[in-house]
């Protein structure tokens, strides 16, 4: 079984001949203890052309020390990283197989490179002698493991200062104060396996690997919606392993992310062929619905346990409680399950390899050359028109099915004039950040009204289910009578929202 934690470290440049200063003179270090010297022997798998590595993750099966096994560090912030162990074993285990599979596609995971490290530990201790942080001095050798290159060695020596769980991160700040005034630099590294893979690497010209070229900053409306593209699939990606493993708000992220650039590729289709990328937005839709069947439910048991919570005592006739809750926890195990069937699924992972192939080769049109200034507007302001259009249509239906639906198809439209506007800004600035934010009052007003809509139907099926076990129904249609009230006040309420988010104001920035 693995478990995790969050590893909030920070790496600086030694030499052989480096010793500490005296850590004690930060304030709230009261006691530097020496713990001695750790032998460490990590073997760092990725694949072949090192997609792990190109994501900032690092897999590692480590002996020595107090937590040999297998490590699976997840990119969290510049210095943090969640680090998921499990315990030692000479394969993979399954749960990290399953973290990084969203980045390996199938491919095989192989032993790339091998990092042994004499570790000088000291402790840094408050006036209660808790532990605040570790400070390691390691003497690193490193061997290339892939078939080109094996056997090049690199050798090194790094400082590492890692915060105690729960500590502040300020401790940090303040420690770096007091190693830089001794001369102790950061490391241009973000880790040992980076640093490794780096200076084993048999394309290094004389000894040093070339630095990267800058990217180019963005010109035209081709790089401008390419560049959100590119952030969008990123983003898809790296939220796997949150949803993978249930984390807080993984499925939705995951969900906007897809949203966000199935919502690009359809609204400027004058930039990129649609012809091309249509069967990527059908796949994109599959997968954002496949997610929804897991954030609906989330989004739902969250409305009816608020809803059931504020009834008073009185007014809670029969087991309401228990049936909500194992209602909603039976459809949430079924939804995850599907999920995860989904993520393991061959769909999913050709879905990711299209992905990379329309970044790889992306189908520009002849407008994307131009600048975004012309381009990028009138993309959002047809999508503006197809909102308003909506809207209009709906507030003409009267109440029932048939408003709910036209208002539900108003929210799409509102989401997708959103996200447009959202591409747009990088570029246009304060008007298409302006459009983006009224539109997400536009977009909480619809929505609220479409989780009511989902939260009635949902009422009406428990009042049915409690009824043929003999209970009272009273109090769901008590929650039912609440929801079609909350419905119609988001009715009254939009033509006022509308009014004020009507006016797109793009004309300025299409002269541009």
């Amino acid at each position: 079984m693995a478990d995790s934690k969050h590893e909030i470290e920070r790496k600086y440049e030694a030499t052989s001949e480096t010793r500490l200063p005296d850590l004690t003179r930060v304030a709230g270090v009261s006691a530097v203890v020496h713990r001695g010297r750790t032998e460490l022997d990590a073997v760092y798998h990725d694949t072949e052309d090192l997609r792990l590595a190109a994501g900032s993750l690092t897999l590692r099966r480590r002996t020595g020390g107090q937590d040999a096994g297998w490590h699976l560090k997840l990119p969290v912030s510049a210095d943090t990283r969640e680090e998921i162990r499990a315990p030692l074993a000479d394969t993979l285990p399954p749960e990290h197989a399953a973290l990084i599979r969203s980045r390996v596609r199938g491919r095989p995971v192989v032993p790339v490179v091998r990092v042994l490290s004499s570790r000088d530990v000291h402790h840094l201790l408050d006036a209660d002698g808790a532990l605040l942080a570790e400070v390691s001095i390691d003497e690193v050798l490193a061997e290339r493991l892939t078939e080109q290159g094996h056997g090049t060695t690199s050798a090194w020596t790094e400082m590492e200062v890692e915060l105690a769980d729960d500590g502040d991160p300020a401790l940090l700040d303040a420690v770096e104060r007091r190693l830089r005034k001794a001369g102790v630099r950061p490391s241009r590294s973000p880790s040992k396996a980076a640093r490794a893979l780096a200076e084993t690497d048999p394309r290094r010209d004389g000894g040093r690997k070339a630095e990267p070229r800058p990217e180019k900053a963005p010109r035209t409306a081709g790089d401008h919606v390419l560049a959100y593209v590119r952030d969008q699939i990123t983003a898809l990606v790296a939220l796997d392993p949150a949803a993978r493993r249930d984390l807080p708000d993984g499925v939705h992220r995951m969900r906007v992310a897809i949203r966000r650039l199935r919502g690009a590729l359809t609204t400027y289709r004058e930039v990129l062929d649609p012809a091309v990328t249509r069967p990527v937005r059908a796949e994109l839709k599959w997968l954002a619905g496949e997610l929804g069947t897991v954030r609906d439910q989330e989004v739902l048991a969250a409305r009816l346990h608020g809803r059931l919570a504020a009834v008073p005592r009185t007014e809670l006739l029969g087991p309401v409680q228990a049936r909500l809750k194992f209602s909603s926890a039976a459809r949430r195990a079924d939804a995850r399950e599907r999920l995860l069937t989904v993520l393991e699924g061959e769909r999913y992972l050709t879905l990711l390899d299209a992905l990379d192939a329309l970044l790889a080769d992306p189908p520009l049109l002849p407008r994307a050359g131009r600048k975004p200034g012309k381009v990028l507007p009138r993309a959002v302001l047809k999508d503006h028109r197809r909102l308003a259009t909506r809207i209009g249509h709906a507030l003409e239906q009267p109440p029932g099915r048939d408003r709910d639906v036209a208002l539900h198809r108003a929210r799409k439209a509102a989401k997708r004039l959103r996200y447009a506007a959202e591409a747009a800004r990088p570029a246009l600035g304060g008007p298409a950040q302006r459009i983006a934010k009224r539109t997400k009052a536009v977009q909480k007003v619809l929505g609220d009204h479409q989780d009511s809509v989902v939260a009635r139907d949902a009422l009406r099926g428990l009042a049915v289910q409690a009824h043929g076990a003999g209970e009272s129904a009273f109090t769901w249609g008590l929650l039912y009578g609440q929801e079609e009230a909350a419905a119609a006040q988001r009715e009254r309420e939009l033509p006022h929202v509308w009014a004020r988010a009507s006016r797109p104001g793009l004309r300025a920035a299409s002269k541009g």
